[in-house]
């Protein structure tokens, strides 16, 4: 999935952050053994359920990034004829892409509002343009007007998912972190699948693809007004010199007697911050950039797998290949889920590398079947 790459990119901004050595060590000393003040006293581990809540608002995001990512696969020949482009090939891709160039833009800029205004703020934010986005494109009555609802709307997506990854990672207990960072793809896939199944009836009644950009606004909306009741990441509240705010968060997320164990790893990795600080160049020339190649060569695999043709054009293809559309794009949605689910799985026993090994070679191995 595309997906994986933008969320892989906001882990690993995260990591720079808070330095692999400082949350590797909460990772590996989080346990029955783990004790609050070094006493050796069992506390055990932290309830999962605590998190649980604000982990689903923020994955939203990603939910919104799926749907809006499939919302055109259906819909897209009745939009071209009730806006006057059918059989323009170039005013239709220019509809399924300007949303990735708005996702381009909002990308870039999408770390320096999560460390600006913080993570609950900036999930709120990427949320406003989905909604703008979302209500140009379903009142559109011009080819212009739903390019530039189109493009408010890749702005959303380029900020959001970004943000969730981390906000995710940030607001979860070590035991279960990787668990619930496939949250993220799940609700991509929730997303995807949505879109897709709300988009059949559009050829069969007018104007149904205007149904289906106004549904998007509900879950942006929900987005919006329960992350204001949500917590803020305690990474970020530290790093903003608000150590007893992020105590407060702690509490909410961990219970008490988890909190200065938490704090302790915190200052622990902050020291590690201020003692291991470089320069932007250094991701290109310096000793990190191995991990950078690496990370942007999977990123490029992913593309060019031609995953995303297939979430924009699979009706299309079908159709030309005598297979029924609907049918064709559950089954393409659910293999999609399927794949977050076992990622779910598997993602704290195997871990990230042994998943990465598999899931390519899967797709290598496919390629050539396919190929031949």
């Amino acid at each position: 999935m595309s997906m994986r790459g933008r969320h892989l990119d906001a882990y690993s901004m995260y990591k720079r952050g808070t330095r692999e050595h400082g949350f590797d060590a909460f990772d590996k000393e989080q346990g029955p053994e783990r004790s609050l003040n070094g006493v050796g006293k069992d506390i055990g581990v932290p309830s999962w359920k605590r998190s649980l809540r604000h982990v689903l608002v923020a994955t939203l995001s990603s939910f919104l990034y799926g749907y809006h990512l499939g919302v055109v696969n259906e819909t897209l020949e009745s939009i071209s004829r009730d806006l006057g482009f059918h059989g323009n090939t170039m005013a239709e891709g220019l509809v399924v892409s300007t949303c990735l160039g708005g996702a381009f833009v909002g990308s870039l800029f999408s770390g320096l509002i999560a460390d600006g205004v913080g993570r609950r703020r900036a999930l709120q934010l990427c949320a406003l343009p989905m909604i703008i986005g979302a209500s140009m494109s379903a009142t559109a009555k011009s080819l212009w007007a739903m390019l530039l609802g189109r493009l408010f709307v890749g702005t959303g997506m380029g900020i959001g998912p970004a943000v969730a990854a981390l906000y995710v990672t940030e607001v979860s207990p070590a035991y279960v972190r990787g668990t619930y960072g496939s949250f993220t793809q799940i609700a991509t896939g929730l997303g995807l699948m949505g879109s897709l199944f709300i988009g059949f009836p559009a050829k069969a009644i007018e104007g149904w693809w205007r149904i289906c950009f106004w549904a998007s606004v509900a879950p942006a909306a929900i987005l919006a007004l329960f992350m204001e009741f949500s917590v803020e990441s305690p990474h970020w509240l530290f790093k903003r010199g608000r150590a007893a705010d992020a105590e407060a968060e702690f509490e909410k997320l961990l219970g008490g007697p988890y909190v200065k164990s938490a704090m302790a790893e915190l200052s622990k990795s902050d020291r590690g911050d201020e003692a291991d600080t470089f320069k932007f160049s250094e991701l290109l020339y310096g000793h990190h950039r191995k991990v950078v190649f690496i990370g942007s060569t999977l990123f490029a695999l992913q593309q060019l797998s031609g995953i995303n043709a297939v979430f924009y054009f699979s009706s299309t293809v079908f159709e030309t290949a005598g297979v029924p559309s609907e049918s064709a794009n559950m089954c393409v949605g659910i293999a999609n889920l399927l794949g977050s689910f076992v990622a779910m799985i598997l993602m704290d026993r195997l871990g990230r590398k042994v998943l990465l090994i598999g899931s390519f070679s899967g797709m290598l191995c496919l390629g050539f079947v396919f190929g031949s």
